[in-house]
């Protein structure tokens, strides 16, 4: 074939010619480059190490303490710093002690330079994937994170731990590395370095400790409130069995001595008279948060922070005098009262009541879910009903006892009412009733109504994937927050709020860490919640909840009382604010039982004693206020009933119609 017409072509290179040479220079130029760039960086490496100091313990455990604040932002409410720091040399450390908190904490402490690498690549990987942030963990870095008390959570920050750390491992021995971090770190309790917390929790020193006390001294250290005793001695006993695991995987401990170990009986906390009354309680709930905001242990005991609750003195006074004036004082004995108030649409709790002292029992009554909520429980079938299109004027069977779909029950004092209107049912709290009516809308309904308002999930006794019948007579037990908060859901038409007792955190130099952006979601429409309002009113004027009559403004409420007569409450709410009281009782090994006989009532139900409680509390702490109507139900609510119960002046009642 001709080529005639085509341009002629260049003659291609052969290999190894210019080319080659030409990539083979650029190859080479790239690799000095690297090296240089490596160069620079370990020079740069080696001066910043070179320069960063190391802290010394003393100048650690010198940091200031955290102050909380009343709402107002100005008068202390009382400090989470202070506290026992004692050192003591590490060969006062038991071997076996020193082994477990390496278990725990670093088991490679030995080996690595300071970080380390899987680590450092777990923690990169958490930070960038958006997983948690947190560091490479090593008890070099903790001990570093500690030194610097650096509220930032910045690549910078890590940095600077990454330099101190390496620093320390060329500058001070293993052995002394371990034994400032034994002396520095919180353990709970108030208790910083080995020494005070094996005084706190288990009332010896440090030389006398066994393997397994040791075990869980070094088990606290991941999370000495997530792992508290008090709070979550499930949690605490788990992490321990993981640290005797792993003396044994480390060959620190033998299979036999494993074998032998048993969890060991921790102390009872004692608190000091600073936390005495409510203000242990109000301060450990500022903690806790502070720990679910993303705040470390350090941070928050001894990081100088600044920090508004959203408490307001004149409420809490109000809270401890109503529990004092209106609680019972006959037969008491493991009586336990909570209270719990929030501003409705914001979630702030205002005030709160955890027990008599803290400094005696620091189990907080208003957020341990221990009683069971009883009839309280019911306005959320009132909602799921509203929602489905019943109307309070629908009519029930409130006869006594009612077997419904093989479900046989009883009203409180096995009364019948004979057919009554929803709205009744919700005066009188009839059980039959508004089983019947669960039963006709589905439990599964009542149970979304409740979540939706602001009972948590994990509730004990809730038993979401075995729901029954008798869920509407609130067998489940929330705290006093938690109803407190579901009730507030209501009063704010439906806008549910996550609870918070923090409204902003400043650093020790003045700067905003962290601020409250009250955010609510729509839980219910309007007309549902202002329907459910307006028959929770009626409780107040024309039913079981007649005590908060004595409140003297629009109020609308709901009691309860179980089975047995274990737990009581009464739950209730103005528009300006929602409030819950709660009694139980328990024995000393902290089983319920009944609460009949307490302050010489035959019966404590919740229009008693937790009523009583209310309203003095919601008096006090609303004196200021201007009264405020409840937005007023849908169209067609207000209807008249067609078969009304009268108490006439004798109190039996009696079905007309």
């Amino acid at each position: 074939m001709s080529q005639q017409g085509r341009p002629a072509q260049k003659p291609r290179a052969s290999r190894g010619t210019a080319p080659t040479a030409s990539r083979r220079g650029w190859l080479l130029r790239i690799i000095i480059g690297v090296l240089l760039l490596i160069g620079i960086g370990i020079g740069a490496a080696t001066i910043a190490v070179a320069m960063t100091d190391v802290p010394s313990p003393n100048e650690v455990s010198s940091s200031e303490a955290t102050i909380v604040y009343w709402a107002g932002g100005r008068t202390e409410l009382g400090r989470l710093g202070e506290a026992t720091r004692r050192s003591v040399p590490l060969a006062s450390v038991p071997i076996e002690v020193q082994n477990a908190v390496l278990a725990a904490e670093d088991r490679t402490f030995y080996e690595h330079g300071g970080i380390s690498p899987l680590g450092l690549g777990r923690a990169i990987w958490n930070n960038v994937s958006g997983g948690s942030t947190q560091g490479g963990s090593t008890i070099t870095q903790q001990y570093a994170k500690n030194a610097y008390l650096s509220q930032d959570r910045s690549w910078d920050r890590k940095i600077r731990e990454a330099l101190l750390a390496f620093k320390l491992e060329t500058v001070v021995s293993k052995s002394q590395i371990l034994e400032d971090y034994l002396n520095t770190i919180y353990f709970g309790r108030g208790a910083y370095g080995i020494e005070a917390a094996s005084i706190a929790y288990f009332g010896k020193p440090v030389t006398e400790l066994t393997t397994s006390e040791g075990a869980v001294l070094a088990s606290i250290i991941k999370s000495p409130s997530g792992l508290s005793p008090e709070e979550n001695l499930p949690a605490l006993k788990g992490r321990w069995d993981y640290v005797i695991d792993a003396m044994v995987e480390q060959g620190w401990l033998t299979p036999t001595k494993r074998a032998e170990a048993s969890f060991p009986e921790i102390a009872k906390a004692k608190a000091g008279n600073r936390l005495g009354g409510q203000t242990g309680f109000l301060l450990n709930a500022v903690t806790t948060e502070l720990a679910a905001l993303g705040f470390d242990e350090t941070e928050i005991q001894r990081g100088g922070l600044r920090i508004t609750s959203t408490f307001e003195r004149k409420a809490q006074r109000a809270a401890t005098a109503a529990v004092k004036q209106e609680g019972p004082s006959s037969n008491t004995a493991g009586l336990r009262i909570g209270l719990a108030a929030i501003r409705p649409g914001t979630g702030r709790v205002i005030a709160m009541y955890g027990g008599k002292d803290f400094v005696d029992d620091q189990i907080n009554n208003a957020t341990r879910r221990f009683a069971q909520a009883g009839s309280t429980f019911k306005p959320f079938a009132l909602a799921a009903a509203v929602e489905a299109g019943t109307p309070l004027s629908s009519i029930w069977n409130g006869d006594s006892p009612a077997t419904i779909k093989g479900y046989t029950l009883n009203n409180y004092g096995d009364k019948s009412y004979g057919k009554v209107s929803m709205l009744q049912a919700t005066e009188k709290s009839i059980n039959t009733a508004y089983v019947e009516l669960e039963s006709n809308i589905g439990v599964e309904q009542v149970a979304d109504a409740a979540l939706r308002s602001g009972i948590p999930e994990s509730t004990p006794g809730l038993n979401l994937g075995q729901l029954d019948l008798t869920f509407v007579l609130g067998t489940a037990s929330p705290s006093g927050l938690d109803m407190a908060n579901s009730y507030a859901t209501f009063a704010a038409s439906g806008a549910r709020a996550t609870p918070t007792v923090i409204i902003k955190v400043l650093g020790p130099n003045g700067g905003l860490l962290y601020e409250t952006d009250p955010q609510t979601t729509q839980a219910f429409t309007p007309d549902v919640a202002n329907t459910v309002t307006y028959a929770l009113s009626k409780v107040v004027t024309n039913g079981t909840g007649a005590t908060a009559l004595a409140l003297g403004r629009p109020a609308a409420a709901k009691t309860g009382t179980t089975d047995g007569n274990r737990s009581a409450w009464f739950v209730g709410y103005t528009p300006q604010l929602a409030t819950a009281v709660l009694m139980a009782k328990e024995d000393e090994a902290g089983i319920p039982v009944s609460l009949s006989g307490t302050g010489g009532l035959g019966t404590v139900t919740g229009g008693s004693f937790p009523a009583a409680i209310w309203v003095a509390f919601m008096k006090a702490a609303l004196d200021e206020s201007e009264q405020v109507a409840f937005p007023a139900p849908p169209p067609g609510v207000i209807v008249p009933l067609n078969c009304p119960i009268v108490l006439p002046p004798e109190g039996e009642e009696v079905p007309l119609g």
